[in-house]
């Protein structure tokens, strides 16, 4: 992972306080996450719950059952901001958590919110300038890199995706870089059987993410596979991505408390 489970939260509790602060509700976040930080995501979720439906409730232990960090989407220079996002909602409908951008040549980054249909809320999404700098950073956190790629590639139904993996997805123009190609540890290809000689990448991402996580239901009867800890957080996160006004609620129940 890229992250603590314990760094994951209090990000999320600076963002929170951040968005409420900006909407004119609060000042000093900053000063308000330092006062959660230590408190356990099971607090978070025990203050917030009032807020929330059982449906709603019953709906994010269903999402976090099916999830996964094992697998990690990882997209490299795509300048069509609709591919991301629809690269991106497919991750997320299929269970995977962390979602991976390299920039390289693209200036300016945005997601089309009609695309994503919201996918990216609900993502750990990390962002590196190039690949030479995200690469380090994968592979320091246990991902073998695969790019997908047309050339020297295997077929992607020999990979076994219980291993942690960052499968690559290149531009529409060029595909995966070459900086990135030379850093992989290994290239995989969706086989094509018609005169196409590619998918669009929307496509190609959708059907290889969905052809990993049939394998590895096929290898180990599950998809999902948060530990404890992890679980405990993610739902600590999706509660403050649930509740309207979280930041403002958090913080009167602070102020409850230090009476």
């Amino acid at each position: 992972m890229l992250q603590t489970p314990e760094a994951r939260l209090q990000q999320e509790l600076a963002r929170v306080f951040q968005a409420a602060a900006q909407q004119g509700h609060l000042t000093d976040p900053e000063a308000l996450a330092a006062r959660l930080q230590g408190v356990s995501p099971d607090v978070i979720v025990a203050w917030l719950q009032p807020y929330l439906t059982e449906r709603r409730r019953q709906r994010i232990e269903q999402v976090l059952d099916g999830r996964t960090y094992t697998v990690v989407p990882v997209v490299e220079g795509l300048a069509n901001t609709g591919n991301v996002s629809a690269v991106m909602r497919s991750a997320e409908a299929l269970g995977y958590q962390g979602f991976g951008i390299i920039k390289g040549q693209v200036q300016k980054y945005k997601t089309s919110e009609r695309t994503a249909q919201g996918a990216d809320k609900w993502l750990d999404v990390w962002t590196w300038p190039t690949a030479a700098e995200a690469v380090p950073v994968l592979k320091a956190a246990g991902y073998r890199i695969v790019a997908t790629a047309l050339e020297e590639a295997e077929p992607i139904d020999t990979f076994d995706f219980t291993v942690p993996t960052a499968l690559v997805f290149g531009n529409e123009v060029e595909g995966v870089s070459h900086e990135l190609l030379a850093m992989a540890d290994a290239r995989c290809v969706i086989p094509i059987v018609g005169f196409t000689q590619s998918f669009n990448i929307s496509v190609a991402a959708a059907i290889a993410l969905y052809h990993a996580q049939r394998d590895r239901l096929a290898r180990r009867g599950r998809h999902g596979d948060l530990s404890p800890e992890w679980k405990a957080t993610l739902r600590a996160v999706f509660y403050l991505r649930s509740v309207q006004k979280a930041g403002v609620l958090l913080w009167e129940r602070l102020q409850r408390s230090s009476k």
